[in-house]
């Protein structure tokens, strides 16, 4: 094995910042930091006063007034637009029309601005993405997308870097 490479000191200076930054994730219900995009998404729980709701089914966050929230990010060096589900059928589409959508809009880790839209604002696309599943005889959509444009101009923003 070879020698370690010169920056391992300054990572290790850095590491105990990154358990700290850990700690306070698991505090609010976050795992792991580096999966999952767990440090964005603890970031943006914390900007908007919003709680991780834990399980992978079911909506992302509730405020403290029990409102639910479907939580999506995008990095903008990457793509343009919002993933949604691997899976969109009418039984999601129906859960999505329940919920306000929260998009976080980083570059690269960070982060620019979160825009809220609501059932309404999105309803095009549900209705999209429900004729499509119909249309194609009842199959699955995978990963139907929102372009991040759409959430720029239509969305309210509730936090600008």
């Amino acid at each position: 094995m070879s020698k370690c490479h010169p920056d391992i000191k300054l990572f290790n200076e850095i590491y105990p910042h990154v358990l700290k930054l850990q700690e306070l994730a698991e505090k609010h219900g976050i795992n792991d930091i580096f999966q999952d995009n767990g440090g964005k998404l603890l970031q943006v729980l914390l900007l908007t006063g919003l709680e991780v709701l834990p399980g992978r089914e079911g909506n992302d966050a509730k405020d403290a007034q029990g409102n639910e929230y479907e939580l999506k990010s995008v990095n903008t060096l990457l793509t343009k637009s919002f993933s949604t589900h691997h899976h969109m059928n009418p039984i999601i589409i129906g859960k999505y029309r329940q919920v306000d959508w929260i998009f976080a809009v980083y570059e690269g880790i960070k982060l620019l601005s979160i825009h809220q839209l609501t059932p309404s604002d999105l309803e095009s696309y549900y209705s999209r993405w429900e004729e499509k599943w119909h249309n194609d005889g009842g199959k699955d959509i995978n990963n139907p997308k929102i372009p991040l444009r759409y959430v720029l101009e239509n969305g309210k923003v509730i936090y600008k870097a």
